[in-house]
């Protein structure tokens, strides 16, 4: 598998990941109905995520939440969509990782 780019500028990481106790949010801008579920870089502070699910009952939803427990190694219950369920820019918040995990685990993918 192809390593992902993260976004980034100087070394620093376009995209803000809130840390709040024991989890992080981040804002996520989804295009469904992709060719493959991928990050494809970063839109206006938000990560780019290219979901093969349509946006239909929720599906594209819950690709996004599958996407990010596998991608960063937890529970799919630890990952959950904050807010933004009937959109595609979405806030996505994961219990048991901190910025700098979310970080390692997804540009080590």
């Amino acid at each position: 598998m192809a390593k992902r780019t993260i976004p980034s500028r100087g070394g620093k990481p376009m995209v803000s990941v809130q840390e709040n106790g024991d989890s992080i949010s981040f804002s996520v801008k989804v295009q469904p109905r992709a060719k493959k579920n991928s990050i494809t870089g970063e839109v206006g502070g938000a990560l780019k995520l290219a979901l093969t699910a349509p946006p239909v009952d929720g599906a594209a939803n819950e690709a996004c939440v599958d996407f990010f427990a596998k991608s960063l190694k937890v529970k799919r219950s630890s990952v959950t969509i904050a807010s933004g369920e009937r959109n595609r820019l979405k806030v996505v918040r994961v219990a048991g990782v901190t910025a700098q995990q979310f970080w390692e685990r997804l540009s080590s993918q």
